[in-house]
């Protein structure tokens, strides 16, 4: 008895805690609408597509992702859609090797044992990818994002399909369990070491409006800085709005990133800022990661970032990109500065403003953007605001990952994290 009254008090302080800091700030700029995810979708989406039209226009645009008869299908050599199980479940080229096939087939097998309504699938991180602390990829645990239109339909089906992947917080009901996956933390809702087709995985289910907002406005960086990185697509989205978004998001991460850097720096600087910017801030880097992770995923994948970022590259007027020599040069000037800026994402902006006016000054975004583009420092400003956003969301996240995983598999997990970073020293 008295261990069920200590876990309920403790699951209540950890909620109220989560609550608290997860609270979002009120408040806008004076006629910015993308300082707001009160404003619609579309609205924003528009906005931002009117600051990147000369970089969307043509080829140039990444090419990550590709989907069959659309504007957007270019595709990376290693993912090509054929017809599988299901028409949107990519496996890949014969040219391929048999390595990859059992890996993209596996992928394939543990998606398709979920219940319908995915719009989006995608394996990320050290079991999906070689990184250089991690050799054999087939020991680490497999992690997925699964975005879904309707949260509630999609988690009621998936908690009578595997009721063992939920922690207590399934007897609350699916309702209950959508309103935390998207009131709290990053709005993503994890179950963790979960045994499928012989291996770990973990899966992460963000809605599409959610996702659409975080890849716009940089809200939270949670997945949307994961989507700065190579992963493997299981299903291809059909949303034209989320491909854009998801496109609009990696140019986001070039101005951003250019910002940080000097005048002279190397593709390996480029896409390891790029990389970095969903870990400034996060706590858990200081006590459960690799201080090297984000050496550890740039440079076994440097191909598949020229992949993702070169027509960006090329498409930059302030930026020359030598490939061969793996060198870029960029002109520090206000007018470079000034370019940067104004494609970052709202929430970034917004963290501009929060350093340079006074708590209640709401000035015009153009004034905000002028004032640190004729600052030198505007970089480490940046920098700033980036790492607030990464800080806030990966603490009310990790709170949210002890409720829904259960103290339990918590303790394996970090326990886990902790002993990987310790054998990395």
């Amino acid at each position: 008895m008295f261990k069920k009254v200590f876990t309920f008090s403790v699951h209540r302080q950890l909620w109220r805690a989560m609550k608290n800091v997860a609270a979002p700030q009120e408040g806008c700029l004076q006629g910015v609408c993308q300082f707001s995810s009160l404003y619609p979708i579309q609205q924003r989406l528009n906005q931002r597509l009117s600051l990147h039209s000369k970089e969307l226009s043509g080829k140039a645009h990444p090419i990550i992702w590709s989907r069959t008869n659309s504007s957007l299908s270019e595709d990376v050599k290693s993912i090509s859609p054929v017809k599988a199980k299901s028409s949107k479940i990519l496996v890949p080229k014969e040219s391929t090797s048999s390595l990859q096939n059992k890996q993209r087939e596996l992928y394939g097998r543990i998606v398709e044992a979920f219940p319908p309504g995915i719009e989006m699938a995608f394996a990320y991180g050290s079991g999906a990818f070689q990184q250089n602390n991690s050799l054999d990829q087939s020991k680490n645990m497999l992690d997925f994002i699964f975005v879904v239109n309707k949260p509630i339909l999609w988690h009621k089906q998936n908690m009578k399909l595997h009721p063992n992947h939920y922690s207590f917080l399934k007897r609350l009901g699916p309702r209950t369990i959508s309103r935390i996956q998207d009131r709290y933390g990053a709005g993503v809702y994890f179950n963790t070491l979960v045994p499928m087709e012989g291996r770990l995985i973990k899966y992460g289910v963000i809605s599409t409006a959610r996702l659409i907002t975080d890849l716009l406005d940089w809200e939270t960086l949670y997945i949307s800085g994961r989507l700065h990185k190579p992963v493997s697509l299981v299903i291809i989205p059909s949303n034209e709005d989320l491909l854009t978004a998801m496109k609009v998001n990696l140019q986001s991460a070039v101005h951003a990133a250019l910002l940080l850097l000097p005048d002279m720096f190397s593709e390996e600087q480029l896409f390891s800022t790029i990389a970095g910017l969903s870990y400034a801030g996060d706590f858990r880097m200081a006590v459960a990661e690799d201080s090297n992770k984000v050496q550890n995923i740039v440079r076994p994948n440097m191909a598949l970032f020229r992949q993702m970022y070169g027509p960006i590259l090329l498409a930059d007027e302030h930026l020359t990109w030598w490939p061969d020599e793996g060198q870029l040069e960029q002109a520090l000037t206000f007018h470079s500065r000034h370019h940067h800026l104004k494609c970052l994402p709202g929430q970034v902006l917004y963290g501009l403003l929060m350093q340079k006016y006074q708590v209640g000054v709401f000035p015009d975004l153009e004034e905000i953007i002028k004032k640190h583009a004729y600052d030198k420092e505007c970089g480490s400003y940046v920098s700033n605001s980036v790492a607030h956003i990464v800080k806030k969301s990966s603490l009310t996240q990790s709170l949210k990952g002890i409720l829904t995983a259960g103290f339990t598999k918590t303790l394996r997990y970090s326990s886990s994290k902790v002993l990987k970073k310790l054998r990395s020293r």
